[in-house]
Formats: C-alpha cells, structure tokens, sequence
C-alpha cells in the first residue's frame, strides 16, 4: 500500500487503486443517502403561475394566499409576459395558469375573473383633464397613445369601440403594455386602457371614464385542459371567477 521515498512515503499503484476505489464508495454512499432521505420526504408540489404585465400588482397577493391555503409547502413561480405569449407559454406546459386575454386560435380554456371597463387616461394638466367623461373623437388627434399588436385583444376592443364611433384612431405612438404606456406621462399623450390607480400620481396623470357605451374587456385565468394537476383545479375554484 505504502513504500519508503525520499520525502516520507508514498502509494503504491495498489494503494492509490484502493484509494480511488474508496473514495467513489463513499460518494455514492453520500448519494444513496441523499436518495433516501429525498424519498421519505414529502415532495413538495410546484405551481407556475403567470400574470398580464402591469396585473400581477392587484392579482399576485390573492392568488399566492389561496395556493398556500390550499398547498402550505407550494413553490410558486411567476411571469409577467404579454398576453399571448402568456398564451403560448401554458400550452406548452410552462405555466399552469395565467390571469391574461381571451386569446383566439389557442385551445386553452379561459374562466372569466371579471370584466374590465376601458377608462381614459391622460396627464393632469392636459385640456380635457377637467371633463367629466370623454368620447371616442377626444382620442382623434395626434397625441393618442395606441397599445401595440402585442396586446391584440385589448387593440381589437379599442379599434371596434372607434369603429362603432366613426372615428379614426392615430397609431404613431405604440405601447406595449399599460406599463410602458403609462412611462409617456410626461408627454402629453391620452390613452384608453383598464382601470389603473392613478392617486399615487394624481398630479401627473388623471383617469376619465368613457361615455356610454363604455368598451370593457375581460381579464381571464387561460388554462389548458389537459393539465391534470389537481392542484389547478381547486386554484380555480378558490378565484372569485365571474366577478363583475
């Protein structure tokens, strides 16, 4: 195992063999170990769960506290994405659910959270800040801040809300999202998007209602049928689905 050298000693060729040899045993009696323990441990149940940017600030809370009632021990994971790409996102199993758009063409089911009546939104000091209520026309003009192909449900409910109007919508300014729209405050642009808190900054931006009939658009939880995690069903359950 062991020979005289000038420095001490040394292995033999047989006693480094047992040594190496030795060393492999022990690691794999580390990683049978670590096997079992893994093994009489509960395994604890994982939920991937996505948000339309900009809605996870109202929804998150919520739907963290009914996973952990329902699941104490739940690993949760979230995404902010845009609405399609949500979309895409839990039909290829990604995410387990997602508060988002009805999208078209998916083969994801959607349960109605509520629907959302479009307001506008402008910045304090704009000329119709001081108007009770505004109409399609006010958006006419140059200035108007459009959502991008991005968000093709919420385009679609705005383009047929000036359609049924008669007017003419600009498209030179794009947003992708209501978060990026609401970064163009300190241009005078306007906007017609969901409800959004604007106290924080009331003096910079002032929401508006719509007149009558006012656009609304659904905010929904898309899901994929064939997910069969039961977790996903009793989370669906828990929502307050359908509220106005």
């Amino acid at each position: 195992m062991f020979r005289r050298a000038l420095k001490g000693t040394e292995l033999t060729p047989v006693g480094q063999a047992f040594i190496d040899h030795a060393r492999a045993a022990l690691l794999q009696a580390d990683a049978a170990l670590a096997a079992a323990r893994k093994a009489a441990a509960p395994a604890r149940q994982r939920f991937a769960l996505g948000f339309l940017t900009g809605h996870e600030i109202e929804w998150l809370a919520r739907a963290l506290q009914s996973l952990r009632q329902l699941a104490p021990s739940i690993e949760v994971t979230v995404s902010s994405l845009s609405s399609p790409v949500l979309a895409v996102a839990v039909t290829r199993g990604e995410l387990d659910a997602a508060f988002m758009r009805a999208e078209k063409n998916t083969v994801l089911e959607y349960r109605t959270v509520r629907r959302e009546k479009l307001m506008a939104v402008l910045p304090a000091s704009h000329r119709l800040a001081e108007s009770a209520e505004l109409v399609a026309r006010d958006f006419a003009d140059p200035g108007f801040i459009m959502p991008t192909r991005t968000a093709p449900v919420l385009r679609d409910v705005i383009d047929d809300y000036a359609r049924a109007a008669n007017v003419t919508l600009p498209d030179e300014i794009q947003a992708e999202n209501t978060v990026a729209g609401m970064s163009w405050r300190t241009y005078s642009g306007r906007m017609v998007m969901p409800p959004v808190d604007t106290t924080r900054d009331s003096a910079i931006d002032t929401a508006k209602p719509l007149a009558a009939p006012a656009p609304a658009i659904a905010l929904v939880v898309g899901f994929d049928p064939g997910n069969l995690l039961p977790l996903l069903q009793r989370f669906l359950r828990s929502l307050p689905l359908g509220a106005a």
